[in-house]
C-alpha cells in the first residue's frame, strides 16, 4: 500500500535540489526515496533474506 506524502517532505526534497534541477532530477529522487522507505519498512517487518541465502539460491560464492 502506497505511502500517504507529506507536502513538508516534498517541499523539503525540492528545496535540497539544485537551482537547474529537471523533472526528471526530481522523479529520480522521489523514485529513490520511495524505494527506500519500502526497503526499510520491509526491514522492520522481518521481509528480509539473508545474503548468504541469495547467493546460494543464485550460486554466487
Amino acid at each position: 500500500m502506497p505511502q500517504t506524502m507529506e507536502k513538508q517532505a516534498a517541499h523539503q526534497l525540492i528545496d535540497k535540489m539544485p537551482i537547474n534541477a529537471t523533472w526528471d532530477d526530481l522523479i529520480h529522487e522521489i523514485y529513490v526515496r520511495e524505494t527506500i522507505e519500502k526497503g526499510l519498512e520491509d526491514s522492520n517487518n522481518g521481509k528480509t533474506k539473508d545474503v548468504m541465502e541469495i547467493r546460494t539460491t543464485y550460486g554466487i560464492n
